[in-house]
């Protein structure tokens, strides 16, 4: 294990076959790790996955390197000496090279134009986000995406070599930190040139569509989320079967959903706020009822809102001369509640409740709020127990829903 694996993925890295011997095989839990003299399978670095794959008709199911040496994480053992046939899973190893190519086009355009770097690199599941060292407005990212895609188009040559230490200290290039020793360097001309160590296309065609998908701020910069290729053309199909759903649901054509969305949601806040003045009516009514001079209640509402529950508490609170207790839900689901008193401290009932009835919440002497799980029947008899003369009042016909 003294000499270094060779290393196929940069020799070729469209190998996808290949042969090689086994030099040793060491047990880890209850996989195994894989040493060969020679592998095309790209292990975990530079922000970009592991390949996986196959080894005979064992799977590769991670790949990693420790001076020099790379190691295949197995799910079945191999012999030292045995020879073996390495197949990697192309379609992700295609996909992460066109990603990562994508990748340094952007940030090399970013880098140009706005004189940001690439602080932050990660290729996930299902998109690549980059982070840059400054804010970028949405204007900003559109120039960056057509640039990119103009870059595509061009299908222009990604060159990757290995300069000399003369030519190294005569090259104006990224990097994300110093760096010593041979240094990898990929260039996209006209548009990048970066140390790097992963995978890339031979040609900028191959990457496909490039589209920035998201943007977030992070740590004082922006967090880009990228795609490339397949994945891109995936989203965008994801997003025009969004946007047709959405047209023949609200009959209005595609390029007119957003102005009848933007009118729905004006409808739905007007009728909000409609069935917010009819709550809070019946609310008051149903208060009315209470009879003067009334100690201490406990009313049970289906389809009571946080803020409807809150305000009934209240209303209670006018009409007693004790504590109130309204309680929202249904046995087996739970119950939200609140509690309240003109003239009581209602901590201690609201703890009480949360002990009982392993519930949560909290709140002020005069006004708590939680939720809690039990039934009604236990409810009332716990309230009858701390509180002789609560009075129930059980209204079961009115319903008022969010």
């Amino acid at each position: 294990m003294k000499r270094m694996t060779d290393k196929l993925y940069y020799e070729n890295p469209y190998c996808k076959n290949f042969s090689a011997s086994v030099k040793a095989c060491v047990p880890k839990g209850e996989r195994f790790e894989v040493v060969l003299n020679r592998t095309a399978f790209y292990p975990e670095g530079g922000g970009q996955p592991a390949d996986t794959g196959v080894l005979n008709t064992v799977n590769v199911l991670d790949v990693q390197e420790r001076d020099g040496i790379i190691f295949h994480l197995t799910d079945k053992p191999f012999a030292v000496g045995e020879k073996v046939t390495g197949g990697v899973n192309w379609s992700r190893r295609f996909s992460q090279m066109q990603l990562h190519s994508g990748e340094h086009i952007v940030s090399g355009i970013v880098h140009r134009l706005f004189d940001l770097d690439n602080v932050g690199f990660h290729m996930g599941a299902k998109a690549v986000t980059v982070d840059f060292n400054g804010e970028l407005s949405p204007e900003n990212l559109q120039t960056v995406e057509s640039l990119a895609n103009e870059a595509v188009f061009c299908n222009l040559p990604v060159q990757v070599w290995w300069p000399s230490p003369q030519e190294l200290a005569g090259l104006n290039y990224r990097s994300k930190k110093e760096l010593a020793g041979a240094v990898r360097i990929v260039t996209v001309p006209g548009y990048d040139v970066c140390a790097c160590c992963g995978t890339h296309v031979s040609h900028t065609g191959e990457i496909g569509l490039i589209r920035l998908v998201s943007t977030q701020k992070y740590k004082g910069g922006v967090r880009v989320g990228l795609l490339c290729g397949w994945q891109a053309l995936e989203d965008c199909r994801e997003k025009a079967r969004s946007v047709s759903g959405i047209s023949v649901a609200l009959s209005a054509k595609p390029e007119e959903v957003v102005p009848a969305v933007e009118r729905l949601i004006q409808e739905n806040s007007g009728l909000k706020q409609e069935a917010a003045v009819l709550r809070e009516k019946i609310l008051e009514s149903k208060a009315a009822a209470v009879l003067p001079g009334t100690r201490n209640l406990s009313v049970f509402e289906d389809g009571l809102s946080p803020t409807d529950l809150r305000r009934y508490c209240l209303l209670l609170c006018e009409k007693c001369s004790g504590t109130a207790a309204v309680f929202s839900g249904r046995d087996g689901a739970g119950y939200r509640y609140a509690v309240g008193s003109r003239n009581d401290d209602v901590r201690a009932l609201c703890k009480a409740l949360n002990q009982a009835f392993s519930g949560r919440g909290g709140g002020s002497k005069e006004l708590a709020q939680g939720s809690l799980q039990g039934g009604r029947e236990a409810l009332e008899r716990f309230l009858q127990n701390i509180s002789g003369d609560f009075i129930k009042e059980m209204d079961r016909d009115v319903q008022l829903s969010e």
